[in-house]
């Protein structure tokens, strides 16, 4: 019988469900593993054969884990309420939960044909109500809590109001000092609002990303170029009123726990850069005709003497106070222009030098010199004070911007500026009268010390992190636990919970611009108070997900503490690196809260963490001669004006066009005329992202169908490195079809009888054997899974060479075999006898003695130039190497009617044989 993988894969695929064999349960006699993918959104379009390569990963590391004796959790649900459900339903008026229902089984249905060893017992969607109850409770502790920097640690707020009640407030930089009396005369709603500028959830004025077209408010991740990626509708910047979350809180602890953690340096460094602390000095600038001075903050106040111009930012509250009369409308029109640039392409572009001068002059703090005060877009609010003192003698930005607009350049640091600014961290200062001649180090130290004395700042530590907007004007999403009286927000008792989404008649904005939830009929509490019309973000469901997977079935709180405490935090995370400052930050944050809080035992939620790289697809290309309905094949392109076209890839067989399948594929190419190369039309080819406007997605259902799951496995750990990017390329999928199938030939005879004897392994085969064992172990630990499969391959070869069918060696290979392709390893598990499960074997253990080489290939030159290689044995003395070979065939005959002058023997590396010439 040969190798009939679907038959096999849904016989496996039926006794492991029957069986429950991936049901997993606490068990404290065995070490706990837990293993982790990160949350798929499930879109209508399924998986392509991209999507499964993590899955793959973390499911061989998983099943190896288990073989290795750990009670491992390897759990999968959705991140299920998403904008593409809901501009589905805005289309077509379908509720986004049939949408996503229908998604998710798609998805299910694909990764089970695959073979992946998930509990599904533990599944949940994060649009279930019984799900997002602990999302919201979650919010309900935020807005309950605030950050106590004493003990740096969430605590509750009622503690704060205690205090604020017996000692007063001594003020900070969001909140005037009072005394304990003038607290209690304040009212109700004026306690609140001091109250909301310490809560860990808050509602505050936040600029946002506002997408008229969507009527919602956008994450950056969400954008590209000022245009929504869903959609492609523009987007501009906006304040509004938001529910916000005070992540800058954590920033320092943030930072201070990836050095605890195993990811990736680059992984590491992108969030410290996000994070971004710096360390300087907060300074007041008085303003030329104002009482309100300008805030600035530098963390070179050594160069403060090189300033001679200060920048705001388009949103700084002071742009409208001192903007002079005759600048106004300048003002006015650079405002309107850089509200649809985001933050991140603020950051990011470098290029583009825009700015305009507001009339008015900061007085410099030591010489009272007028410093102009422009805008420029590339000043943000969110980071420091929103205004900055330019230095373009020694800032890259700073310099093309004096440049661009013919601003004195004045140098402080010894250095040459004929060509461009020193941003020196070193050398000498200079024309800075009070520091003049101090190294840099010496000069950042005295002139801080001198602000503080003096009163004109202090010192301060600044992040270029900012709270999260946690408002989303959508329907679908997690509504709010929240609902106003008297204007002011109130939580929701924690026995109301789920606050469940309302049906409503559209899934768009109301008539006068409230979000869709404005649209529900009494969408109020009991006594009338009206609920949240926005909604929970997308990150809000995903970032506690993995302590709900501990306990998912619980009604009584997010995570019991002894499940909790078993299971503790995530010890291998695979996921994309395109999450490293969104999930992964925000996840982080929530799971610190909850540590804060005694829920989460662990503060760090991922311990290890691999990102997968991208498959790419391989497109292909017909060209078309302008203006006509003509093509030439990709060798003749050159002789004419043609545009190169995608190509749908089923139409495609060894870069061959399916003539008339491309005729029949579109109405406009049905008259389509050719012009060949050898009788054959030959498209061109590329390796792209793999999408379906590109026509290169590869549906992993048909390749499953075609080669089997086991195979389709092995195939895309094989084409290379996990972290990489690698095209996908069909073709070679047939190699390691071939191998499985050579595999099976070891177990079985062509009648699918069972070969394996309980004859005794020899020297040989046990030394392929645990030279395998090592391989393979060492391989999956270090996340080298294409090199596993390699080792399988090697293996597999040295078998059949030796005619290898015995019980001894098979049975381990099998269990070798179990992580990477479980359902033929469970076939061959059985054919060599045994009736329990493969994944409950232990895994084989390599030992010492069968990797010790006997042997070695010994290189045998004539006159320098090497002719062969002989297999001898190891730890010959130079004697008896040079008595070996000369005695061999291969030199006999070599040496005929030839003079042999000398024989150069090195032990167990080479022989050299010198003859007369």
């Amino acid at each position: 019988m040969s190798y009939n993988s679907q038959k096999i894969e849904k016989k496996w695929q039926s006794f492991w469900n029957e069986k429950e064999i991936y049901k997993v349960t606490e068990d404290r006699s065995k070490p706990k593993y837990y293993v982790l993918d990160m949350f798929p959104y499930p879109s209508g379009a399924g998986l392509h054969v991209g999507h499964p390569l993590g899955y793959i990963a973390s499911d061989i590391f998983s099943r190896y884990k288990r073989l290795k004796g750990f009670n491992v959790l390897h759990p999968m649900g959705y991140d299920a309420f998403g904008l593409p459900a809901e501009q589905y339903a805005i289309q077509t008026g379908q509720h986004p939960k049939i949408t996503t229902e229908k998604n998710a089984a798609k998805y299910r249905q694909q990764m089970d044909r695959i073979g992946f060893s998930f509990d599904w017992s533990r599944e949940f969607k994060t649009c279930e109500p019984s799900y997002y109850k602990w999302t919201q409770w979650a919010f309900i502790q935020l807005f309950e809590h605030y950050y106590d920097a004493s003990q740096q640690k969430a605590a509750p707020i009622a503690h704060l109001v205690d205090q604020f009640t017996t000692n007063g407030f001594d003020g900070n930089d969001q909140t005037d000092a009072f005394t304990a009396e003038e607290w209690q005369q304040k009212n109700n709603k004026e306690q609140k609002h001091i109250l909301d500028n310490f809560r860990l959830a808050y509602m505050a004025e936040s600029m946002v990303n506002w997408c008229p077209a969507l009527g919602t408010v956008l994450a950056n991740d969400e954008i590209s170029e000022n245009f929504s990626i869903r959609g492609g509708h523009p987007v501009e910047q906006k304040k509004m009123m938001q529910w916000s979350l005070r992540i800058t809180a954590y920033a320092e602890r943030l930072l201070e726990g990836l050095n605890r953690i195993d990811w990736t340096e680059s992984l590491k460094e992108i969030q410290r850069n996000w994070i971004g602390k710096s360390i300087g000095a907060e300074m007041t600038w008085a303003i030329k005709g104002h009482n309100e001075g300008m805030d600035i903050f530098t963390t070179r106040p050594d160069t403060i003497f090189g300033a001679t111009y200060m920048v705001l930012a388009p949103e700084h509250p002071l742009v409208a106070a001192i903007t002079t009369e005759d600048q106004k409308t300048e003002v006015d029109a650079y405002l309107d222009a850089v509200k649809s640039k985001t933050e991140r392409e603020r950051m990011t572009n470098v290029k583009e030098i825009s700015g305009v001068f507001t009339g008015a002059f900061a007085l410099h703090p030591y010489t009272q010199k007028e410093i102009p005060i422009w805008i420029s877009d590339y000043v943000l609010m969110g980071y420091g004070t929103g205004a900055i003192m330019a230095v373009p003698a020694h800032d890259g930005r700073d310099w093309n911007f004096a440049k661009h607009f013919g601003i004195p350049i004045i140098q402080v640091i010894e250095g040459n500026i004929s060509e461009g600014p020193t941003e020196a961290k070193e050398g000498k200062v200079i024309n800075s009268e009070l520091i003049n001649g101090m190294s840099v180090k010496k000069a950042i130290s005295h002139i801080t010390e001198d602000i503080e004395a003096k009163a004109l700042g202090k010192r301060k530590v600044n992040y270029r992190l900012r709270d999260a907007v946690f408002g989303r004007q959508r329907y679908w999403g997690e509504p709010f636990p929240v609902y106003y009286r008297d204007g002011i927000p109130e939580m929701l008792d924690i026995k109301e919970l789920p606050l469940e989404l309302p049906q409503i008649d559209k899934y768009l904005p109301t008539e006068d611009g409230q979000p869709p939830l404005g649209r529900a009929d009494h969408w109020q509490t009991v006594n009338g108070d009206p609920f949240e019309l926005s909604t929970m973000p997308g990150f809000a469901g995903s970032s506690a997900y993995f302590l709900r997977y501990m306990d998912p079935h619980n009604e009584e709180a997010l995570v019991a503490k002894d499940k909790n405490d078993y299971w503790r935090s995530v010890d291998l995370y695979v996921g994309g690196k395109e999450h490293a400052t969104g999930h992964l930050l925000y996840s982080r944050f929530w799971n610190m809260f909850l540590y804060d809080l005694g829920i989460a035992c662990e503060e760090e939620p991922f311990k290890k963490l691999i990102n997968q790289g991208m498959i790419q697809g391989q497109s292909h290309f017909v060209y078309r001669v302008k203006s006509t309905n003509k093509f030439v094949s990709h060798g003749l392109r050159k002789k004419f004006e043609t545009t190169p076209i995608h190509v749908d890839i089923n139409l495609v067989q060894n870069k061959e066009l399916n003539l008339e399948g491309f005729k029949a594929w579109r109405e406009e190419y049905k008259d389509a005329t050719f012009e060949l190369e050898d009788g054959k039309y030959l498209c061109g080819q590329s390796i792209e992202k793999m999408s379906k406007s590109l026509f290169n997605v590869v549906n992993p259902d048909d390749v499953i169908e075609r080669y089997g799951a086991d195979t389709f496995r092995l195939y895309e750990m094989f084409l290379g490195p996990i972290e990489q990017a690698k095209g996908w390329d069909t073709q070679g999928i047939e190699g390691v079809s071939r191998f499985v199938k050579r595999t099976w030939n070891l177990f079985f005879d062509e009648s699918g009888e069972p070969l394996a004897s309980q004859d005794g392994a020899s020297e040989e085969e046990l030394k392929v054997l645990h030279k395998t064992i090592k391989k393979v172990e060492e391989d999956i630990e270090n996340f080298s899974l294409n090199t596993a499969v390699s080792a399988f391959m090697i293996c597999t070869n040295e078998l059949i060479k030796l005619k290898c069918h015995k019980k001894e060696i098979l049975e381990k290979f099998a269990v070798l075999l179990a992580p990477f392709a479980p359902h033929v390893a469970e076939e061959f598990w059985h054919a060599v006898g045994n009736n329990s499960t493969v994944l409950d074997a232990p895994f084989p253990k390599w030992e010492q003695k069968y990797l010790v080489e006997s042997t070695f290939s010994c290189p045998v030159s004539v006159n320098g130039k090497m002719k062969f290689t002989l297999e001898l044995p190891l730890n010959l003395s130079k004697e008896e190497l040079e008595k070996s070979i000369l005695a061999t065939d291969s030199v006999k005959k070599l040496l005929q009617d030839k003079t042999l002058r000398k024989v150069v023997a090195v032990p167990n590396k080479i022989v050299n044989l010198v003859i007369a010439k």
